[in-house]
């Protein structure tokens, strides 16, 4: 009798499926459709992009590659390999990325955090917050940052990379929007605990603002990985960035069309292959290291998005 009583309430807990109409069953077939072809369009040039790079010299000279290799050769990866430069930009780049985002996120996160109190925590708040927003819409401009980074001496130096762009506006707007939800009793009841501002935030804040933080780490990471117009302007040849190192190789290989060669095992490589070829595995390479960061971070990224830039 016990087991039939509790087998009528399980059925009556199950939860009533709601039966869809049919306008909005079309909406949802359109729109799944639609979301499809569009990541399919988002793959197909780097499809092109990694077949070009696996295809011979006469199929890429005719425009014979589409998304499948042609004439399959590993030339271009192989004379990539022989290139003691690309892989020094490679770490360059790398370098650039962990120190830039390190120093990013402390800047904007102390930045973030007195900006986010109310209540009169901080004197003069609003002054600050507008002086911040001003750059997001005015810069000092090209000429007087170059001016500003050889007086100091910065020039091949990789501090000129990740200094200029340390103190995000739009990042830290999105970290004061998240700080502020954070339950004002939750502080209340560290500061009666006797919790200073840096037990509060290092202890309290971060550990609840993860989607945030993982937000604008993606954002800075990325910025700086494809960012290369300062490693031109700042950076000789050899301290270039890998974006960078690759612009002026893509300049150079278009204009002579054999800067690439040095050496007679080069040519051989390059008798199989051509500049595009070369230029596209190049390009595939170089964002290749980028697409795991947004597929770990891809749950805090938009968690982060959606929670950080509404406020109630």
């Amino acid at each position: 009798m016990q087991n039939t009583c509790l087998q009528t309430v399980k059925t009556k807990q199950r939860p009533m499926r709601v039966k869809e109409s049919k306008a909005r069953i079309v909406f949802l077939i359109i729109n799944t459709t639609f979301l499809c072809l569009f990541a399919v369009s988002s793959l197909l040039p780097f499809c092109n992009l990694l077949a070009l790079s696996f295809s011979s010299k006469e199929a890429a000279d005719a425009n014979l590659v589409w998304f499948v290799p042609v004439g399959f050769t590993l030339d271009a990866y192989r004379l990539l390999i022989t290139k003691v430069q690309f892989f020094r930009s490679f770490g360059i780049s790398v370098a650039r990325v962990v120190l830039g985002t390190v120093i990013s996120l402390a800047v904007v996160t102390f930045g973030a955090y007195p900006l986010s109190r109310e209540g009169g925590v901080f004197r003069g708040r609003m002054v600050y917050t507008v002086f911040f927003m001003i750059t997001m819409f005015f810069s000092g401009g090209f000429i007087p940052t170059y001016i500003l980074i050889s007086k100091l001496k910065l020039m091949n130096n990789i501090l000129a990379l990740v200094l200029p762009t340390a103190m995000n506006a739009w990042n830290m707007v999105l970290l004061i929007n998240f700080f502020r939800r954070v339950p004002q009793e939750m502080i209340e009841s560290a500061k009666i605990e006797g919790a200073g501002h840096y037990t509060i935030l290092f202890k309290f804040m971060l550990p609840v603002s993860l989607p945030a933080l993982a937000t604008v780490m993606l954002f800075t990471a990325v910025g700086h990985w494809n960012n290369w117009f300062d490693g031109l302007m700042y950076m000789d040849s050899k301290y270039m960035p890998l974006q960078s190192y690759i612009y002026h190789m893509i300049n150079e290989q278009s204009g002579t069309g054999n800067n690439v060669v040095t050496n007679p095992e080069e040519a051989a490589m390059m008798s199989n292959i051509t500049i595009k070829t070369l230029q596209s595995a190049q390009i595939f390479i170089a964002i290749l290291p980028v697409l795991p960061l947004y597929l770990f971070a891809q749950k805090y990224f938009i968690k982060g998005l959606m929670l950080g830039s509404v406020k109630e």
